[in-house]
């Protein structure tokens, strides 16, 4: 699809004149609107997982608890508690300020506009979306190009779920997006690359328009010697494949104390079989690779790093098959580590204690998550307190992405801003802060003339 920045623009002042009716702030319109959604999700359901398993090789339990689960619960939970998010939040009043009463209102943005990527082309649309809509404002989507299927099947859902002027659904590539960046929407949501997400950060600072940008980053894995190293290899290696490492919040590198390496790193490589059997291009578990493009960019990582594979590294760009890999004898300056992988490519490295690795990992920018396997309390607490990071696990991989309870976001280069659960409600809302004061009984403390008030107004607010 092809359209102008004029297009771009009529399209936005017919969402701007829907939302300036009022019509989207009714609690019951936004309650309405899920419940549609779910409605038109639950009836696709089939054509959601097939298409998943056509653009990235997904299995039916993957799609479904990566994808269109999530979703579904997302909905459940926001349904039952947006009464009590939507209510404005009392505060206190400082006594020089009384007689009055503070409180919080969430004010919707307006038009929103939504960008999504090719990795959970489902998810990744619909998670924001809900966002937009218990937020009380208007939404653009923009899914993923390169994800072909799932892209129909969202616009069919979107288009049968809401009327043009509320939520749209536009397609195309790389003009397209610049003509979207460029227009003058209230709020902007992205989720990709950071080379993009700066783009568009420079893109919203010419009309200082507010964003989300949830981005990436080489997200640390640590294993102690206090691990419990088949549950942590487990672990590991289903955050690592799944969605054939296709995840933002994916381990992309492991480090092992060194103690334990040559215990572990064969129970990894015995896990990855125990997965995916001797072929995982056979397995039915296990995905693709969204496009050749991307294939090849792995395939050249791979090449250049060939001496340091010592599991995996087949590859059939017919089938956009990347074997599960792992590369050792890594060091800071290999080229596999320059860069966030975004593939089924799993360096490992030994390191000897936990202060020396931490101080390496911080030379780097902050990642999007971590992870950190240990039993020992003292270490976990020193991982949690000196490590900065989006957010993480403990003993576990990428599960608290799926926590509607906690925020999901980057920190510095792997994001602005976070969302999931209630964080979604006040990601894509203002807290308008308001103070009514009485008029019954009115004093002049701050009014000229001043004369003596100053020596009362230091008693008061010392």
């Amino acid at each position: 699809m092809n359209f102008t920045s004029q297009e771009v623009e009529k399209m936005i002042e017919n969402q701007r004149q829907f939302f300036d009716s009022g019509a989207t702030k009714c609690i019951e319109f936004r309650k309405n609107q899920l419940r549609n959604l779910k409605k038109s999700i639950q009836h696709h359901e089939k054509e959601i997982l097939n298409a998943l398993r056509l653009d990235l090789g997904k299995s039916d339990f993957e799609g479904y608890t990566n994808e269109v689960g999530i979703v579904l619960d997302s909905i459940r939970f926001m349904l039952k508690n947006l009464d009590e998010w939507i209510e404005p939040v009392e505060t206190k009043t400082p006594i020089s300020l009384q007689p009055a009463k503070s409180f919080i209102i969430r004010e919707p943005y307006g038009v929103t506009l939504i960008i999504a990527p090719f990795n959970y082309p489902f998810q990744l649309v619909m998670e924001p979306l809900l966002g937009a809509i218990i937020g009380g404002n208007t939404a653009i989507v923009k899914p993923s190009e390169s994800a072909v299927h799932t892209c129909a099947i969202v616009k069919q859902i979107i288009e049968e779920s809401f009327e043009q002027q509320y939520i749209r659904v536009v397609e195309g590539e790389k003009e397209e997006v610049t003509a979207l960046i460029h227009a003058s929407f209230d709020y902007i949501f992205f989720t990709g690359s950071i080379a993009v997400g700066k783009v568009v950060m420079r893109a919203a600072s010419e009309r200082l328009t507010p964003i989300t940008l949830e981005l990436g980053g080489k997200s640390p894995t640590i294993v102690d010697h206090t691990a419990n190293l088949e549950v942590a290899a487990k672990r590991i290696v289903w955050g690592k494949f799944n969605n054939n490492g296709q995840t933002c919040v994916a381990p992309d590198y492991l480090l092992v104390q060194r103690s334990i390496y040559d215990k572990f790193v064969p129970i990894l490589k015995k896990t990855i079989t125990q997965f995916f059997g001797n072929d995982p291009q056979k397995s039915s578990d296990y995905g693709r690779i969204i496009n050749k493009k991307q294939l090849e960019r792995l395939v050249q990582l791979l090449d250049i790093e060939k001496n340091q594979i010592t599991f995996g590294g087949k590859y059939d760009f017919e089938d956009r098959y990347l074997e599960p890999t792992i590369l050792e004898n890594i060091t800071w300056n290999h080229s596999i580590m320059e860069d966030e992988i975004f593939g089924p490519i799993l360096p490992i490295m030994p390191y000897d204690d936990l202060q020396g690795i931490i101080r390496d990992i911080k030379r780097l920018p902050k990642p999007l998550a971590a992870y950190f396997f240990s039993e020992n309390e003292k270490a976990i607490n020193y991982f949690l307190d000196h490590l900065p990071f989006g957010g993480g696990c403990i003993n576990d991989t990428i599960t608290h992405v799926g926590n509607v309870y906690l925020p999901f976001g980057g920190v510095g280069p792997s994001g602005v801003n976070a969302y999931h659960g209630k964080a979604s409600f006040e990601n894509f809302t203002h807290p308008k802060s308001i103070m009514k004061r009485s008029t019954k009984i009115a004093h002049d403390m701050l009014f000229p003339p001043y004369k003596q008030k100053l020596k009362l107004v230091r008693m008061v607010l010392k």
